[in-house]
């Protein structure tokens, strides 16, 4: 027999599908109502034309929305200070000084940022770079920076504050033997940072220089000496990354560092080469063979001995043509550059393209 529950079931299905039917016709009749309702609303015709001729005035500036000056209660995520917050990469053209008297403008990529309290939602990046325009028509020296620096934190009102200038400078180099002269391009970067009322007068220069294997060089020779079996050496283009806080930035010039880098490590790339210069090039890596850690601790010695220097690090990367992978060492001196970790890419960026 079937019971009566199960005699239900066919009903309960018929009244729960009714149901059903009701909410979606009484649902597509508010969706049509609604839209009688907007129909009776004319959309506005909005101008589709630039107005050249449009200005605007002070008072018609006060009433555009600045969400990033709002209240803390537009703050999305943590309430937390940012150490870092602005604008990477607007370039210009900055005069710089050479030591020599002469002026050159280079095309410079700047970088400025300041630091941003837990309560305040952002700054205008716009300021950054205005800020920076009242100095460009300057010739660059640290004190202009500095001007900069104290314009951040006045239009900003932040408490720390950094600049960043990048640039590749030009050096008339000349040939090993031959007598020519031609230019070495260095690329160096200035950095000026405030934290916590203490300023930091910064310089950065990638120096390219080769780098022959001593171990390889040596195996060279003993298969000449004991089998006249004819070899050579790997030797590879290799960069070193020279980071040095100023003592004194008084008298001291970009061309100083540079002569610093040459007189530690002698075997710099070259610009002119006739074949007496080549063979003197093969000459000069044989006579200063280096592996990547004599590479700092010389660098490193140099720099130590220069009293304008204070803090330094030494990155280096030997590209090797031995292995598929590079040889890199770090050397560090005082509390400016150490530091535990390392952006993961840092080395593959100390890449000489020429």
């Amino acid at each position: 027999m079937i019971k009566a529950e199960q005699r239900s079931i066919p009903e309960k299905i018929r009244k729960a599908a009714d149901t059903l039917t009701n909410r979606a016709v009484a649902s597509e009749r508010t969706q049509l109502e609604r839209q009688a309702k907007t129909a009776e609303v004319a959309y506005p015709l909005f101008k589709r034309t630039y107005e050249t001729d449009f200005e605007a005035d002070a008072a018609y500036r006060d009433t555009l929305p600045d969400l990033q000056n709002g209240p803390e209660s537009l703050i999305k995520g943590a309430r937390r200070s940012i150490q870092h917050v602005g604008i990477s990469n607007f370039r210009l053209p900055i005069r710089f000084h050479s030591r020599n008297a002469e002026d050159l403008t280079l095309e410079t990529s700047v970088t400025g940022t300041v630091s941003l309290e837990a309560e305040k939602k952002g700054i205008n990046m716009s300021r950054i770079m205005r800020s920076f325009y009242r100095f460009a028509e300057s010739l660059f020296s640290f004190e202009v920076a500095e001007g900069v620096i104290d314009a951040y934190k006045a239009d900003l009102g932040s408490f720390d504050a950094r600049l960043q200038m990048r640039f590749s400078y030009p050096m008339k180099v000349s040939s090993l033997r031959s007598g020519l002269e031609g230019y070495q391009y260095y690329d160096i970067a200035l950095e000026v940072v405030e934290r916590n009322g203490h300023r930091q007068k910064i310089v950065h220069l990638d120096y390219v220089y080769s780098s022959t294997c001593p171990c390889s060089l040596e195996l060279s020779e003993h298969a000449r000496r004991t089998r006249m079996q004819l070899a050579t050496p790997h030797s590879q283009r290799s960069v070193a990354r020279i980071s040095v806080e100023l003592a004194d930035e008084a008298g001291f010039w970009f061309e100083d560092l540079i002569e610093l880098c040459r007189q530690a490590v002698q075997t710099e790339t070259q610009v002119m080469v006739k074949r007496e210069d080549e063979q003197a090039f093969a000459e000069l890596n044989a006579a200063n063979p280096i592996f990547v850690e004599d590479a700092v601790r010389l660098f490193g010695e140099a720099l130590a001995g220069d009293d304008r220097i204070a803090d330094f690090r030494v990155i280096a990367s030997h590209q090797e043509s031995l292995h598929s992978h590079d040889a890199v060492s770090v050397l560090t001196e005082g509390e400016t550059f150490a530091q535990a970790s390392f952006d993961p890419r840092l080395f593959s960026t100390l890449f000489h393209v020429g």
